[in-house]
């Protein structure tokens, strides 16, 4: 993993540190996501929206 790490320092121009945290930061986001979703679930079934594409319709 660290020469991986290093390899993608050395192509991007960014240190392994600065990867390291956009790459936390990411993790983070989507596990708050994926949390906010599961609370919303049990409410967008309530209405009918159980997949991705019943929701489109709406927002299109």
């Amino acid at each position: 993993m660290e020469e991986l790490l290093d390899a993608l320092s050395q192509a991007s121009g960014k240190t392994p540190a600065e990867i390291a945290t956009e790459a936390l930061k990411r993790y983070l986001r989507l596990q708050r996501f994926e949390d906010l979703r599961q609370k919303a679930m049990p409410f967008a079934e309530a209405r009918g929206y159980l997949t991705d594409e019943d929701v489109f319709p709406e927002v299109s």
